[in-house]
């Protein structure tokens, strides 16, 4: 089925998907355990993400012992499939299942493949938690919102990935984090950050301290929750600068949230300007400098200008 009736920045209001959202959200947090339960701890937690495919999401391969497999959320055939690097290949499909059907699907799928996991059941950074194999309320698969939302993941991993492009510092990848169901880019400073005090709800206070243990400028996208009820992008300053909040940001919709501690642009302030790459732009990099200028970052030695394709980049 072709996607092009989907406009390029679809309209996607949280209360239009919120069942849908929360069921997804829930779906992720048990293929992003999978890929924990493997995976080698890699800095900042880098090694528990997922990633944006032109059909969705994926864990990339997955060490198993000699063999890798690797889990993808097709949101185009809405199935879930799990490949091996053995060629060996399963799916079943998405719309009808609960969190505690999807759970067991998944398990059951993965020892038919004969790779053996055990994960923590219960959810992570959402509040009154259920353990994954009794929940059977969350069960909404809305096929089109489903759509909507990966065409929207698809361009902001675009844009932040050519937006990755102009700093020659240590930069994460752009990533789907499942815990907060977000995608995020992450600039570093290089310099050591105060140790994080922790008190995040529902997140380790190790898995806290270990994520920000170097100053950052971290910039993202997520569907909404809680003070911010519409899908938005956020920047964010750790440790927060002087003078960080107070800076002028584009494009003008954008605002610093008192309540979130970071700046906020509305989505639909992207999905409906003229030029809605440039608008995104303007705000991943505004509120970079914003960051970079009042904590003093050696910005003539980690920027550069944005690549182009086949251009190498002038040393």
């Amino acid at each position: 089925m072709s996607n092009l009736s989907q406009p390029p920045w679809p309209e996607l209001p949280t209360s239009a998907w919120r069942d849908t959202y929360a069921t997804l959200h829930l779906w992720t947090q048990i293929v992003g355990k999978i890929r924990l339960s493997k995976a080698p701890w890699l800095n900042h937690s880098w090694h528990v993400a997922l990633y944006v495919t032109p059909r969705g999401l994926t864990t990339s391969p997955v060490p198993d012992g000699t063999r890798t497999f690797q889990i993808d959320l097709d949101f185009i055939d809405h199935v879930l499939r799990i490949s091996t690097s053995e060629g060996a290949k399963r799916q079943f499909a998405l719309p009808g299942k609960s969190v505690a059907s999807f759970y067991a699907a998944t398990m059951t799928t993965l020892t038919e493949l004969d790779i053996s996991v055990t994960i923590d059941e219960m959810p992570n950074e959402l509040p009154d938690p259920v353990r994954f194999s009794e929940d059977n309320v969350h069960a909404s698969y809305d096929p089109e919102a489903i759509r909507g939302f990966l065409q929207i993941l698809v361009n902001c991993d675009r844009v932040f990935k050519q937006f990755r492009t102009g700093f020659l510092g240590k930069a994460s990848p752009v990533h789907f984090f499942w815990g907060s169901f977000d995608l995020a880019v992450t600039r570093f400073s290089g310099r050591r950050a105060p140790r994080h005090p922790g008190g995040v709800p529902y997140l380790s206070d190790d898995v806290a301290c270990e994520a920000y243990s170097h100053e950052v400028s971290s910039a993202g996208f997520w569907p909404g929750s809680g003070a911010i009820d519409y899908p938005a992008f956020y920047c964010y300053a750790y440790p927060e600068p002087a003078g960080f909040r107070a800076t002028k940001v584009r494009p003008d919709a954008a605002f610093f949230s008192e309540v979130l501690g970071e700046f906020i642009l509305p989505y639909d302030a992207v999905r409906t300007a003229d030029d809605p790459d440039q608008a995104l732009l303007d705000f991943l990099q505004s509120t970079y400098e914003a960051a970079a200028i009042s904590a003093k970052w050696d910005r003539d030695a980690l920027e550069c200008d944005l690549g182009q394709p086949r251009v190498v980049r002038q040393v």
